[in-house]
C-alpha cells in the first residue's frame, strides 16, 4: 500500500441535519481526490460536510480552492445555514469527525448555525474607472492641473519632484473620494443587511469589498439598492455582487457571538 492509497477526512463546513440533501453536493468535485465523493457525518442534529483526501498528497491547488468554496456556496445556495471550515481541514476518519469535531462542538456549532440561519453572505467588489476618477480628481483640484500642464514638456529627470508632488496630490485626492463613496456604500447597503464586514481595497483602483449578511428576504431590496448605486456611478465606478455563498466573514461573529451569551447567561444565574 503506497501512501496515496492511504486516505483521510477532508471537512468543508457544518450545517443543521435536517438540512442535509444529497442531491445539492452529489455532482460537486472533492477537493484533493476527484474519485472520491462528497457527503456527510451525521451526529447529534449536526452534520459534517465530508469527504475522502489521500494523505499522501499535498492539496492547495487553485481547483481544491474552488472545490472547497463550491461545496459550501452550494449548501448556501440551498437556503441552507452552513458554518464554513477553514480550508485545509483534515482529520483522520469519519470517527474523528464524530469525536473531536461534532461531539465537542455541538453546542458551539448549533448556535452558531441558530444565528446563520435563514441568511447567507454577498460580496460586493467596487472598482474605479480609472480613466474617470483622473478626469474628476482633474476637473476638482486646480493645482493638479497646473502640475500637470506644466510637466507636460518637461524632460522626466528634470520635474522629478514636481512629479512626486503631483503622484501625492493624486493619490490623496483619489482617497478622498474613497472616504466619501465608501460613506454613501455603507449608508445605503448597511440598512438592508443583517451585518456589514469591510476590507481596505488591494489595488489603488479599489473603492471597496464589503461583504454582507443577508436574510432571504433582503436580497431582493438589496440587489435593488446595489442596482440603484451602479446606475449613479454608471462609468466611473465597476460594482459586482458576489452570493450567495457561505458567510465565511461572520463566522467568528456568529461564535463569538454565542459565546459572549452564554457567559452573560452564567452570569445572571451567579
Amino acid at each position: 500500500m503506497t501512501a496515496e492509497d492511504v486516505t483521510a477526512c477532508y471537512v468543508y463546513g457544518v450545517v443543521p441535519d435536517d438540512r442535509t440533501d444529497d442531491a445539492v453536493i452529489e455532482d460537486l468535485r472533492p477537493v484533493g481526490n476527484p474519485e472520491a465523493r462528497v457527503g456527510f457525518v451525521r451526529h447529534g442534529g449536526l452534520a459534517a460536510l465530508v469527504s475522502e483526501v489521500p494523505t499522501g498528497k499535498a492539496i492547495g491547488t487553485p481547483e481544491d480552492l474552488r472545490s472547497h468554496a463550491q461545496v459550501l456556496d452550494a449548501m448556501a445556495a440551498a437556503e441552507s445555514p452552513v458554518l464554513p471550515f477553514r480550508f485545509g481541514t483534515v482529520l483522520r476518519d469519519t470517527d474523528s469527525v464524530v469525536e473531536e469535531l461534532l461531539t465537542e462542538g455541538r453546542e458551539d456549532f448549533s448556535l452558531a448555525l441558530e444565528r446563520l440561519e435563514n441568511k447567507a453572505q454577498f460580496t460586493l467588489r467596487a472598482q474605479y474607472v480609472q480613466d474617470a476618477v483622473l478626469r474628476e480628481v482633474l476637473e476638482e483640484h486646480e493645482e493638479v492641473r497646473r502640475l500637470r500642464e506644466e510637466l507636460a514638456d518637461v524632460p522626466e529627470p528634470a520635474g522629478y519632484e514636481q512629479r512626486v508632488r503631483l503622484g501625492e496630490l493624486i493619490v490623496n485626492a483619489i482617497e478622498a473620494k474613497r472616504q466619501t463613496d465608501f460613506q454613501e456604500v455603507e449608508q445605503r447597503l448597511e440598512p438592508l443587511a443583517h451585518a456589514m464586514i469591510s476590507a481596505e481595497p488591494a489595488a489603488a483602483e479599489g473603492l471597496v469589498t464589503a461583504s454582507f449578511l443577508l436574510e432571504h428576504g433582503q436580497l431582493e431590496a438589496f440587489e435593488e439598492a446595489v442596482e440603484e448605486l451602479a446606475e449613479q456611478w454608471r462609468e466611473r465606478v465597476e460594482l459586482r455582487l458576489l452570493g450567495p455563498m457561505a458567510p465565511y466573514d461572520f463566522v467568528s461573529d456568529a461564535l463569538s457571538a454565542d459565546k459572549e451569551a452564554a457567559a452573560t447567561a452564567g452570569e445572571g444565574g451567579g
